[in-house]
């Protein structure tokens, strides 16, 4: 079989600009099997990425890859004020909805076979080899079975617009999960998706998928490719996340972190740490490099 091509795509932002060097040193220390590591950020935020660029390694401009009627304002005054994205064609939208646009686009303008999405404050802490996430031509799909349950409010929403979306039949709970911090996606299946959304709708994929609210690209790549495409999606399905995630709480310290590493399986290779819960990025350094 041919080998297949892997590119590792992460969306981010000035805040996250640390945690980001770290994924990056960490990909370039613990990965292996991959082609070329994409990041996607805003045009603001461009040149301060553009010191992490290598040959392998390619920051991206948000400019590029998004429709010019998308346009980005701060909605207060000051560098930390929140940005918002505007336009006439759909809700405004905050900065986690369009990094999530930036994950969709992508696929169109590179020509990898599979893309592994990491978000920016992970980093990978043991080897892992991107070659086990196919077996024979066939890419791995995370998806926990039942994991949307009625309790689960939020994740229900962005269930219900993807059928929407889809042009599915209102969902059945519990449901499907395919919500993770380190996922793999074919790109052609992307490139489809969108068509299929363009086709349902009457518009361009990211107007179609922005006039919602609140909206979840793992959730509508998922069940595109299982209830769509169905047996030609070229997937193989695992439960398992490949990352373990502190998703929030008090900050992390040298001991509560190596607890939480403690935890993790012997098939997870990578860790994430949600940037909000402030843990000390100088002690996930410090990890790397022991691990390394």
């Amino acid at each position: 079989m041919q080998k297949k091509s892997v590119a590792i795509i992460t969306p981010s932002y000035a805040a996250d600009f640390e945690r980001c060097q770290l994924l990056c040193d960490s990909i370039d220390a613990c990965a292996s099997g991959i082609d070329d590591h994409y990041l996607l950020v805003d045009n603001e935020d461009y040149s301060l990425f553009s010191s992490l660029a290598s040959k392998h390694r390619h920051v991206i401009n948000e400019r590029d890859i998004l429709p010019e009627w998308l346009w980005v304002i701060r909605g207060g005054v000051g560098p930390t004020a929140r940005k918002l994205w505007l336009s006439t064609k759909a809700w405004p939208m905050r900065g986690w909805h369009v990094q999530q646009l930036r994950r969709i686009a992508i696929a169109s303008h590179i020509d990898h076979d599979a893309l592994l999405y990491c978000d920016s404050d992970m980093l990978f802490v043991r080897p892992y080899d991107a070659g086990s996430l196919w077996k024979k031509d066939r890419l791995r799909l995370y998806r926990k079975p039942d994991g949307i349950t009625k309790d689960l409010k939020e994740h229900l929403k962005w269930l219900e617009g993807t059928n929407r979306l889809l042009g599915l039949p209102a969902p059945n709970v519990p449901h499907d999960d395919y919500i993770n911090n380190l996922v793999s996606w074919r790109r052609i299946n992307v490139l489809a998706m969108c068509r299929h959304i363009e086709n349902i709708s009457g518009r361009d994929w990211v107007s179609a998928i922005a006039r919602n609210r609140t909206f979840s690209e793992c959730m509508i790549y998922g069940c595109y490719v299982d209830k769509v495409q169905g047996e030609n999606s070229g997937h193989w399905h695992a439960d398992n996340g490949l990352c373990l995630t502190y998703w929030g709480g008090a900050a992390l310290d040298p001991g509560t972190l190596q607890q939480f590493v403690g935890q993790m399986s012997e098939d997870q290779y990578a860790i994430g740490i949600q940037s909000f819960t402030n843990t000390d990025a100088g002690m996930l350094r410090a990890l790397l490099d022991n691990a390394a």
